[in-house]
């Protein structure tokens, strides 16, 4: 092991998409359009709900953290990507590397516990209808949505405090579009055993009990619905869970086909076009799956157009 410090490498540089020269600004125009698209997309959901009484509810409580935490995450990466990929300058310097790979811990395990709450909101709603209001209450909302901040920003604390102890080697360059963890920890010189306890203790933690309690809330919601007698009554019980179903299959199928299966993921073009996949696809798609297919969304959005038709004629 090398005696220097973290201090030994003052940048890395960021080797970014796995695209030609001549494909840079096609790209560039690309991704700016989806990170325009999914900042306005999920600021709009976040207005719709503060406006609508009809949204004060639990699930959309929920959903406008979910939307905050997914335009976060997108500018956690994709900003300085778009720089890097205009002036071609690949450095990020190691207390900028070391900061964003933070927030990005923090609002990837972020979206996994609000997945989880949603999950169960949606439980609640089907298997205990009568009870729904009583069982969840403000308070159990607000402790849920409190809970998984705290533990979010404490698991991203503990691995960045263990990075930090770690020498690097003359080897700088993370071949990645942000500074991943896992990238980070292969180009140390110093025994990772100890971070990579850590990530396999608080992975187990922050994203599989979660989706293990997603996948309950579900088998229990199915269950339910079996035994609706009619048809009718299916579709509503489907309707009510179909957007955040959908939004749970995109973003944990694809950290699944990412972290879970890595052997049929050994190149690390395939790792990022993943990481593009949940990192800056999925929060543009949320805005519009919760929007498409849901009635409520769909009614506040129109008041909202009627509302600013009026104001400006």
């Amino acid at each position: 092991m090398r005696p220097e410090n973290q201090s030994s490498v003052s940048h890395f540089l960021l080797r970014g998409l796995p695209i030609r020269p001549e494909q840079q600004g096609a790209f560039f125009a690309l991704f700016l359009a989806m990170y325009l698209t999914t900042v306005l997309g999920n600021l709009l959901l976040i207005l719709l709900i503060r406006l609508d009484a009809r949204l004060h509810t639990p699930m959309y409580f929920f959903l406008s953290h979910l939307a905050c935490s997914d335009i976060s995450l997108s500018s956690v990466t994709v900003p300085k990507m778009l720089v890097n990929m205009q002036t071609q300058d690949q450095s990020i310097p190691y207390a900028g590397c070391v900061t964003q790979m933070f927030f990005f811990i923090v609002f990837t395990v972020l979206d996994n516990f609000l997945l989880t709450s949603m999950a169960y909101d949606r439980y609640v709603a089907i298997c205990h209808p009568l009870h729904y209001m009583t069982i969840m209450r403000e308070g159990l909302c607000i402790l849920l949505v409190t809970g998984s901040w705290l533990l979010s920003c404490a698991s991203a604390l503990s691995h960045t405090l263990l990075l930090t102890q770690l020498s690097f080697c003359d080897d700088n360059t993370i071949p990645h579009f942000f500074c991943d963890l896992g990238v980070l920890l292969k180009l140390s010189c110093s025994d990772t055993s100890l971070n990579d306890l850590v990530i396999f203790t608080l992975g187990l933690a922050g994203i599989t009990l979660p989706l293990i309690c997603i996948l309950i809330s579900y088998g229990r919601i199915g269950v339910t619905i079996l035994k609706v007698p009619s048809t009718k009554g299916i579709c509503k019980a489907l309707s009510t869970c179909g957007s955040h179903l959908t939004v749970v299959s995109v973003y944990y199928g694809t950290i699944i086909w990412l972290y879970i299966f890595p052997s049929s993921n050994t190149s690390s073009d395939n790792n990022i076009i993943a990481s593009v996949m949940y990192t800056v696809v999925t929060p543009m798609l949320n805005p519009f799956i919760y929007s498409l297919r849901n009635r409520d969304m769909k009614g506040a959005l129109e008041k909202l157009i009627n509302r600013a038709t009026v104001l400006f004629q």
